[in-house]
C-alpha cells in the first residue's frame, strides 16, 4: 500500500548532505540495505525521475558519479545496485523523487546473481 503524507518527508527532511550540486543531495539511508547505502534526492519536489527536467536528469548522472568515487574510497565494496521505485506498483512509499545507491560486499547475499531482478525473486534467477 502506498503511504501518502501531509507533509513530504525529503522536503522536511534535515539529514547531514554529504554531496551536493545544484539540483540533488546525498544523506545515507536511514533504513540501510547495506553500509554506505546512500540516497540521492531531488531538491526540486517532484514525483519521480520521469517529471524531471532533462538538466535534472544530466546532473543526476554527475552526482551518481562523484557518489560512487566517494562510496568506492569510504567503504570498498565490490559492486553497487542503483534503482529508483516509481509508483505504488514499484514500490515508491515516498512520493518525492530519490535513488537508492547500494553498495555491495562479496557474501551480503546467498545469491547476488540477476542483482536488481531481485525484486521479483521467481524471476531472479532466469540464467539457471
Amino acid at each position: 500500500m502506498e503511504v501518502l503524507l501531509d507533509s513530504c518527508k525529503f522536503c522536511d527532511e534535515s539529514a547531514d548532505v554529504f554531496i551536493e550540486n545544484e539540483h540533488w543531495r546525498c544523506i545515507y539511508d536511514k533504513y540501510p540495505v547495506t553500509e554506505g547505502h546512500t540516497l540521492i534526492i531531488g531538491k526540486r519536489h517532484t514525483m519521480n525521475y520521469f517529471e524531471c527536467t532533462q538538466f535534472e536528469k544530466r546532473s543526476l548522472i554527475a552526482i551518481l558519479d562523484l557518489v560512487k568515487i566517494f562510496l568506492e574510497k569510504t567503504y570498498k565494496p565490490d559492486g553497487f545496485n542503483i534503482g529508483m521505485n516509481i509508483g505504488e506498483a514499484g514500490g515508491q512509499t515516498i512520493r518525492h523523487t530519490h535513488i537508492h545507491v547500494i553498495p555491495r560486499y562479496l557474501g551480503d547475499s546467498e545469491n547476488p546473481r540477476g542483482g536488481v531482478r531481485g525484486v521479483i525473486p521467481s524471476k531472479q534467477d532466469y540464467y539457471g
